[in-house]
């Protein structure tokens, strides 16, 4: 398969991975959004995941697979998925071996300004959950959308330099500036782990949590309860039924560990480059 059709095909796997604490899963709906929007979202992407293959910038590759996420009613989707699978579909198809964490580095470094606008204009499209922005540097908040382009230029900021303004409240954000680190090791457990590809995902995301509080929790709920969120994750592991337990509680209390998708997803992506078998 191609990287653009494993970036998508990770998508859906993601999806259909359970149970999967706080998330839309094949067996769980939140209230706002359903288990086919994902679907939906996944196949509606695929045009601006192509692009990123064909090796477009990065930015308005983001921004095209985003707004055909967009195209269903639940909104936003895989926002946070397809910021971390753009340059990885990228660098996967430039690469000519096994698709390393140098690989996605070097494209992200070589971001521009104008993939930052595009990725300011990638807000436009769905509602995002995000912090707000450094005290110092609320023109560059991206919910203002386009118009932070005027501060992004003026400042000449590339899309990994907004990366690197947001790493201290946002996960993805690490990612982009810290090699993908979590995105491999994920993928390297994967790999590693037997039976269906989505069980492993899932079991992949409910380590991921145990690790490391998600950033979207935080921002949503407070550290407190991203830090009580992952003490329940690790308490978990290894439990099914206390991981559908724990599930069932995190969906009815609205709390929503996207970050930790996210991660998995592009994990997903980089174990299907690597091989794994399905």
């Amino acid at each position: 398969m191609t990287p653009a059709e494993n970036a998508e095909l990770a998508l859906l796997l993601e999806v259909a991975s359970t149970p999967k604490p706080g998330n839309v899963d094949r067996k769980r709906d939140l209230d706002d959004l359903r288990f086919e929007q994902f679907l939906a979202g996944a196949v509606g992407s695929a045009k601006g995941l192509r692009m990123a293959a064909d090796g477009a910038p990065v930015g308005e590759a983001f921004e095209r697979a985003v707004e055909g996420m967009s195209r269903q009613e639940g909104g936003n989707t895989q926002f946070g998925c397809l910021l971390l699978l753009v340059p990885l579909v990228n660098a996967a198809a430039e690469s000519d071996e096994t698709l390393t964490p140098e690989d996605a580095t070097s494209v992200v470094e070589a971001t521009t300004v104008a993939d930052a606008v595009d990725f300011y204009r990638a807000f436009e499209h769905v509602d995002v959950a995000v912090d707000d922005p450094p005290a110092d540097a609320p023109e560059l908040d991206v919910r203002r959308g386009s118009d932070a382009v005027p501060a992004l230029e003026r400042r000449q900021m590339t899309l990994y330099d907004v990366m690197e303004m947001s790493t201290e409240r946002d996960g993805n954000a690490r990612e982009w500036t810290g090699g993908f680190r979590r995105t491999f090791a994920a993928a390297d457990a994967i790999c590693d782990d037997d039976g269906p590809v989505p069980d492993r995902a899932a079991r992949a995301f409910l380590d991921l949590l145990a690790e490391e509080p998600d950033t979207l929790v935080a921002t949503q709920h407070g550290e407190e309860v991203a830090a009580a969120v992952s003490e329940w994750a690790d308490d978990a592991r290894g439990d099914e039924a206390a991981t559908d337990q724990l599930a069932e509680a995190l969906v009815a209390e609205g709390v929503n560990p996207g970050t930790t998708a996210d991660i998995t997803a592009a994990a997903l992506f980089v174990a299907l480059e690597r091989g794994v078998r399905m």
